[in-house]
């Protein structure tokens, strides 16, 4: 049996979280493995959801300066003395500092790093995250064995902010095409509930208010297209994506378009909304990797129109759409493009999308992907 802790900087909903947790739901002990997560902050969201998988979770109540005066270590420490890893896996910068600075001190050889960004632009990234950065290209050359990025766009950049490159693997996100998938009955459903009729065109942004998601100009694109087709509707969804919100609100009022929009936070039925929307859009200017959003989407047969950041246009293919990032004009005449499909149209590129996703990017070969890496790890 092979031990493995993964350690993570929070479990907040977010990109890597859910990814984790996905993976562990396709790590068992039948594979030949023990498995346990420590959170360097609290339980989170993803967390509890973990846990209810059957696998122990410690969240050891970090704060933001623990990192940088190394208390955090000594906490962190006791845990893996206590769980005795043969590998242990972090996911998130804070998590490869201080999870790799803290096994390699407890005794463990076999140390994976995980890459999930794609950005280091100082104007847009915490001063105490490029810190974190800086220091971890030049640990790269000591402390893990293994760094594994969820997009070539993330081993590229970190490759040129120098990361150990020779130690470098690609193992892209991967999708549950069991949950997520085409939902005819969720679609009725949840345009009821939202009081959209079928045939009215839809396009939704699922993602927390950040300006890296770049929702203004997904407004913006939003009033272009709307003085070609009145008739859309665009859907917000995620963390601060509601009327309370007064800056989302604000542009949304200033464009006019108060009721073309239907604001929902943070939603946990994320399969049922997807399957409501005509197109998944992604608007961000920035740091997306490796989107967990556009690919859930495309398994449930939803065509996406995304913006060329990361790994995106990698991920769909010619399934979709990609467009310039903070190009309202462009992501509009996309939109556009798409919706003017007929159905059937829009249905083959859906489940052009789908089979995309089964074929490249199914979470059993992923996690397999994880599994055999471990092993090799482990044999070393």
């Amino acid at each position: 049996m092979i031990r493995v802790t993964h350690i993570i900087s929070d479990l907040i909903v977010g990109g890597a979280q859910v990814m984790l947790h996905d993976l562990l739901k396709h790590t068992n002990e039948k594979a030949g493995f023990e498995v346990e997560v420590i959170s360097l902050t609290d339980m989170g969201v993803i967390g509890a959801q973990i846990e209810t998988l059957g696998i122990p979770v410690r969240a050891i109540g970090m704060r933001p300066r623990d990192a940088m005066n190394l208390r955090g270590v000594r906490k962190l420490t006791r845990e893996l003395r206590r769980f005795r890893p043969d590998v242990v896996q972090t996911w998130l910068y804070h998590a490869d500092f201080i999870g790799g600075l803290a096994a390699r001190f407890v005794g463990v050889r076999h140390v994976a790093w995980g890459l999930h960004a794609s950005h280091l632009d100082s104007q847009s990234v915490k001063r105490t995250t490029l810190w974190t950065v800086r220091a971890c290209a030049k640990l790269s050359h000591r402390v893990p064995s293994k760094i594994v990025c969820c997009a070539e766009a993330a081993r590229r950049i970190h490759a040129e902010a120098g990361y150990d490159a020779e130690k470098m693997i690609v193992i892209p996100n991967g999708f549950d095409t069991e949950r997520f998938k085409p939902d005819a009955v969720a679609r009725a459903a949840v345009r009821a509930e939202l009081n959209i009729a079928d045939d009215v065109p839809l396009v939704g942004l699922c993602g927390r208010f950040h300006p890296q998601k770049n929702h203004e100009n997904f407004v913006r694109a939003a009033a272009h297209l709307n003085a070609r087709m009145p008739e859309a509707r665009f859907l917000l969804c995620g963390e601060g994506s509601d009327w309370q919100n007064s800056r989302l609100a604000g542009w949304i009022d200033e464009a006019g378009l108060r009721d073309c929009f239907h604001l929902v936070g943070r939603r946990a039925d994320m399969p049922r909304l997807y399957a409501a929307l005509d197109i998944l859009s992604l608007s961000s200017s920035y740091g997306e990797a490796f989107p967990m959003v556009v690919g859930e989407a495309m398994a449930c047969g939803v065509p996406c129109v995304v913006t060329d950041i990361g790994d995106s246009s990698l991920l769909i293919g010619d399934t979709g759409r990609v467009v310039s990032a903070e190009d309202s004009h462009a992501l509009a005449e996309a939109w556009s493009e798409v919706l003017g499909m007929t159905d059937e149209q829009r249905e083959v590129l859906g489940r052009a999308a789908r089979r995309r996703i089964e074929s490249h990017y199914g979470i059993a070969a992923i996690a397999a992907r994880y599994a055999s890496l471990y092993r090799m790890m482990a044999r070393s």
